[in-house]
C-alpha cells in the first residue's frame, strides 16, 4: 500500500525556507499551465472556497478553505480547511498537509516571489498593513529576501499591532497610515478591508505595493488612483481579474482593463522593473496552482528528513 505522508505544521515548517519556496514557485510555472477550478459559496460574511489544481508533471491538489470572520471573537481561527496532494501518475493520495502550513507559506511566498522581481533591491523600509496571522508570515518571508530592512506595522486595531510588535523584535508601530505609506519602499497589505483604504495619492516613485487581503468580489484594499498610477502584475490572471474585487470592480467600472495587467506568473520574463521610479503593484490572488506547487515543495522537503 502506498504510504501517505501526514505533515503537521511545526515539524513541516522546520524543513522549509522562503527563498527555496519562491524558486520552486518560479520553476512550477515553467511546466504546462495548470488546470484549475475555483468555486465560492457565501453565507453573509462567511465563505467556503474550494480550489483544485492539476499540473501535468507535478500532480493534483485539492484545498478547501472556510473563512468565518466572526470566529476570532469566539477564540477560533478565522480560516480553516484541509489540503490533499495526489500523484500525477496514478491519482493516489500522497500526502495530507496541514492547511495553515500551506496557507502561510503559499500566501507569503507568492508575494515574496513578486517582490524579489519587482521591488527595488535596495528597499529598506517595509510596511505591513494588517497585524494578523498573514502579517506575521509576511514579516518572516520578506526578512529572508530583504535582511537589512526595517519593518513597520499598521493595523486598524492598535492592540493587535502592539501584540505583533511584542512578538517580533524591532518592529515599529505606525500611528499615521498616510505617513507610513509615503515613507515605505514596500507596502504589503493583508487586511479584511472591503472598501479601499490605500490611497493612490500617497504612493511615491519607486514603491512596490503588494495586495493580498481581498479575496471576494466585493473586497478591495487600494483605490482607483493606486491602480492607475502603477504597473499591475498578478499571480494568476484567471483568478484575480474574474473573481476578486481588487481588479474585477475597476475593470467592470472601466477604470482599467484586463490589458492593463502586464503579466501573471506564466509570463515570468515580464516580471521586471523598468526604472527605479516606477510604482509596481502586485495582486496576490492565491490560485489553486500555487497551493499545489507549495504543497509539493513541502512534501519534497519533508521527505529529505528520512
Amino acid at each position: 500500500m502506498t504510504q501517505i505522508d501526514i505533515i503537521p505544521f511545526a515539524e513541516g515548517e522546520a524543513t522549509l525556507d522562503w527563498i527555496g519556496l519562491t524558486d520552486a514557485l518560479a520553476a512550477g510555472h515553467t511546466l504546462p499551465k495548470a488546470e484549475i477550478a475555483d468555486t465560492f459559496l457565501y453565507r453573509g460574511d462567511d465563505t467556503l472556497l474550494n480550489r483544485a489544481a492539476w499540473i501535468d508533471g507535478l500532480g493534483l491538489a485539492k484545498k478547501s478553505a472556510t473563512i468565518f470572520p466572526g470566529n476570532p471573537a469566539n477564540g477560533d481561527p478565522m480560516v480553516n480547511g484541509g489540503v490533499s496532494l495526489y500523484s500525477d501518475s496514478n491519482g493516489m493520495l500522497k500526502a495530507l498537509v496541514d492547511f495553515h502550513l500551506v496557507t502561510k507559506w503559499k500566501t507569503a511566498g507568492d508575494s515574496l516571489l513578486a517582490a524579489r522581481r519587482l521591488a527595488r533591491p535596495d528597499s529598506r523600509n517595509i510596511l505591513i498593513l494588517g497585524a494578523g496571522t498573514q502579517g506575521r508570515g509576511l514579516h518572516s518571508a520578506y526578512s529572508a529576501a530583504f535582511p537589512d530592512a526595517k519593518f513597520t506595522v499598521w493595523n486598524r486595531t492598535a492592540d493587535n499591532a502592539k501584540a505583533m510588535a511584542t512578538e517580533i523584535p524591532n518592529l515599529t508601530i505606525a500611528q499615521d497610515l498616510e505617513q507610513a505609506v509615503r515613507r515605505a519602499d514596500i507596502i504589503t497589505s493583508a487586511t479584511m478591508a472591503t472598501s479601499p483604504f490605500i490611497k493612490g495619492e500617497w504612493l511615491q516613485p519607486g514603491q512596490h505595493l503588494d495586495l493580498i487581503g481581498a479575496y471576494r468580489p466585493d473586497m478591495r484594499e487600494a483605490d482607483d488612483a493606486a491602480l492607475t498610477r502603477a504597473r499591475i502584475f498578478v499571480d494568476s490572471l484567471d483568478t484575480t481579474a474574474d473573481h476578486i474585487g481588487e481588479l474585477k470592480i475597476p475593470i467592470n467600472d472601466g477604470v482599467i482593463s484586463r490589458d492593463t495587467i502586464i503579466a501573471d506568473y506564466y509570463n515570468m520574463d515580464e516580471f521586471t522593473r523598468t526604472s527605479d521610479d516606477e510604482i509596481t503593484l502586485f495582486k496576490n490572488g492565491g490560485g489553486a496552482h500555487l497551493d499545489l506547487m507549495t504543497s509539493r515543495y513541502i512534501l519534497d522537503r519533508w521527505r529529505t528528513r528520512r
